[in-house]
């Protein structure tokens, strides 16, 4: 091939731009998009990263709230963002339930986003007001039986984990246990701490919070093995239900077509931030969560699953948001 003096000129230029495209990239803020209100654990979790990530990176970063549709409508704005790196979602679980609860969901979670970065895992927990005569799940199930649909349980909402992983447990128990959803944590809370409703299954960050309250009593913990922190509640397993785990999990994606340096470069500032023993800790105890740390390739394969398994309770139960 003939290499021309315009050819030459044209290259030497480009190489000469490229710092310079680095550089604007690099000065260009960083959105971190939460699709929940403010005050949740994904939204704690987004501003922890932010302010870590903007003194490792040296840019400004921002996390922004775009909350509803079960969590649908930030990630599709995620998902029409640039593919450059400058927009990532920070989310939770019930992402992995959107295709399965929704009609029009607006996206394909798993062709319209890729899988960056999995932060971590904690159990779900069943707890009752300590008012009630419940001190285990066989106690629940008793009282079930003896009055059908008498005892009511509050979530956070309709198609949530919690949500299907009672409806899972009642089925294998052959008893109804009514669903009472709440549009979050907090009032679902304080419904059951005010008597209004029997239980609530939360994660392990939302009821070990009211423990010391001694008006929370927790009955039921839905990992394979004992938290410390709940070290007399017995899980779901050990209560007679093989195999049955119900795990709250917090995971980070970019839009499609994101750059495979990009998503490495991303999920490699994050990990080393996670690992900060003093992050670390504050996650282990805030969130009991279970720190995974896991890249892309290990958190897509998590991911497909949690959208098979949770899809299937959804279809067979024609649940619906």
């Amino acid at each position: 091939m003939k290499i021309t003096r315009r050819k030459l000129l044209a290259a030497s230029a480009a190489l000469m731009a490229a710092p310079s495209l680095v550089r604007a990239q690099q000065a260009r803020n960083m959105t971190l998009v939460v699709p929940f209100p403010p005050g949740g654990s994904t939204d704690a979790m987004a501003r922890l990263l932010q302010s870590h990530l903007q003194t490792r990176l040296g840019r400004t970063v921002l996390v922004e709230n775009k909350s509803g549709a079960a969590g649908s409508l930030g990630a599709i704005q995620v998902a029409k963002s640039a593919p450059d790196g400058a927009t990532f979602l920070v989310t939770f679980d019930s992402h992995a339930v959107i295709p399965s609860i929704l009609e029009k969901p607006g996206l394909d979670v798993e062709k319209d986003l890729m899988p960056v970065f999995l932060v971590g895992t904690a159990p779900y927990v069943l707890a009752a007001n300590a008012s009630r005569p419940y001190n285990t799940i066989a106690d629940v199930i008793a009282a079930c039986k003896a009055t059908p649909g008498a005892v009511k349980y509050a979530s956070v909402g309709i198609g949530t984990l919690g949500h299907l992983a009672m409806t899972v447990l009642g089925k294998k128990a052959g008893v109804e246990i009514t669903h009472v959803p709440y549009r979050g944590g907090g009032p679902a809370m304080n419904d059951v701490l005010g008597g209004h409703v029997d239980l609530i299954i939360g994660s392990a960050a939302l009821v070990t919070a009211q423990l010391g309250t001694n008006m929370l009593r927790p009955i039921l913990q839905m990992g394979r093995e004992r938290l410390p922190v709940l070290k007399d509640t017995q899980t779901a397993i050990e209560a007679g239900y093989p195999d049955f785990e119900t795990l709250a999990w917090w995971g980070i994606f970019a839009p499609k077509d994101t750059p495979a340096d990009v998503i490495a470069s991303m999920a490699k500032s994050v990990k080393e931030i996670l690992s900060e023993p003093a992050v670390a800790a504050n996650l282990k105890e805030t969130q009991q969560m279970s720190l995974l740390l896991a890249d892309a390739r290990d958190f897509q394969t998590f991911f497909a699953k949690q959208v098979s398994v949770w899809g299937q309770v959804v279809r067979e139960n024609n649940i619906k948001a």
